[in-house]
Order: structure tokens, then sequence, then C-alpha cells
């Protein structure tokens, strides 16, 4: 591939755990990562800290969840706290090849007594390029009142600093099996799986996926595939399956 095509990865990492018996198997989730060659990872419910599973749990990472993950594959990432309580936090991640030029989280979507939101907003430097790359992930609410503020809060995020001339990914959870939280025509979006194949992929729950909760979004940039990750090992590990897709800028 050339410098101008890259790949992206949108994974829901159940912060570490699987989900039919909540083992601990954040090191096969690593393994399973570094394997896909993506250039850019999108992470959902990764864990910053968490004092209490540190010591009850063996391999436990010294560092924080998406730096394990990140290892020497992803030498740039950035990180935002969605939820705080008393034994640490988690959040989004981004983990990226190529450096940030900036990132900025957004927190405090307007329904703070349920799950804390937020979006994470990086730009990215790609080199052989002479255009700058926008990443946001997001984690959606489950409620329809929750998506729509937070459609609001990206589309306003996005108005204001994403020039039109520049390209941008949007991926995450979006919690959506509706396929209506997103406004492709307000928002100038294409979702890739969808463009490519017709549908939004399944990817929800990992071991029977039949609701089309995780997406990749884009603009300014065209999706030459798109895939879902499933079957061994993804099917034993988080209780999403992971999408990726391959763009050309």
């Amino acid at each position: 591939m050339s410098v101008t095509d890259l790949s992206v990865v949108t994974y829901n990492i159940h912060k570490g755990f699987s989900s039919l018996n909540g083992r601990f198997v954040l090191p096969r989730m690593r393994t399973a990562l570094a394997g896909s060659g993506a250039d850019i990872v999108f992470l959902q419910e990764a864990l910053g800290e968490h004092q209490r599973h540190a010591t009850r749990h063996a391999g436990w990472p010294d560092d924080s969840q998406f730096e394990f993950i990140a290892d020497s594959i992803w030498p740039h990432f950035a990180y935002g706290k969605n939820a705080i309580y008393d034994e640490g936090h988690h959040g989004n991640a981004i983990l990226s090849r190529y450096p940030f030029e900036s990132w900025e989280n957004i927190p405090d979507f307007p329904y703070p007594l349920q799950a804390s939101r937020s979006l994470l907003h990086g730009c990215l430097v790609v080199p052989g390029t002479d255009r700058r790359l926008h990443v946001v992930c997001v984690h959606f609410g489950f409620l329809g009142r929750e998506r729509r503020s937070q459609v609001r809060q990206l589309t306003e995020r996005i108005a204001e600093h994403v020039p039109a001339d520049e390209p941008l990914i949007v991926a995450g959870d979006f919690n959506d099996w509706s396929g209506l939280a997103v406004s492709q025509g307000r928002l100038g979006l294409t979702e890739a799986f969808q463009k490519l194949n017709g549908n939004h992929a399944r990817t929800f729950p990992a071991w029977a996926p039949m609701l089309p909760m995780d997406r990749i979004y884009c603009r300014g940039l065209a999706p030459v595939a798109a895939e879902r990750l499933t079957g061994a090992p993804w099917s034993m590990l988080s209780d999403h399956n992971p999408l990726q897709a391959w763009f050309r800028l």
C-alpha cells in the first residue's frame, strides 16, 4: 500500500474482559489487534486505571489498558476519561502509527447521572501527505434522547473544528441498532461498511452478532474495503466484534 492508504479498527474492548464468563483477556486482545495491521485504532471502554482489578487478576498491566495494547506498534495515543469512580476510570482511546498534532477530550455529554460519555477528537499528521487527518472516537448512550444530544454535540464539534477540505474519520460504539442516530445528510458522512456492503455490520453480541452497534464513518476520503472481524479469537473476547476499514486519502 502507498503512504496515502491507511486502515482503521474500532473496538469496544469491554474493559479487557470476555463477555460470557468475565475472564481477563486483554493480552489476547492485544495480540489479535496487533495482527490486524491497522494504522489507527479507536477503543471504547478502555480502563485507564482500576485499583481493585489490578490486585485480583494475574497479568494485569502496570500501565493503562490502552498503553498496554499500543505497545511498540502504535507509538502515539490519546485518551479521554468517560467515567470516573473510586477504583479508577475508563473511556475512549485512539492509538496511531502517526503523530498527533493535537487532541482534545470533550466531556460532559448532558446526562451526568447516567454512564458518563465524551468524544475524543484528535488531529493526525500522516507522513507523505500535505493534509491533516481528523479522527473522532465516540461511545454513545443507550437511550435515544442521549444519542440525539450526542449527535448534536458531534455535529457542532465537526462544524467548528474540522475544515471541510480536511479528511475525517468518526468511529466507535454508537449503541444504535436502528441506524438513525447519525444523520449522514447533516454531517456529510459516509459509513464505510454500509457504503461497500449495502448495510451496517452486525457487531453485537460478539458470539452471535445481531445488532449493528459499531460504525466507521468518513468524510473526504474513500473507503476501499471494510469487514467485521468475527470468529476466533474475536467471538471469545469482548462482547462486541471489531470493525476494520481501509481508506484511500
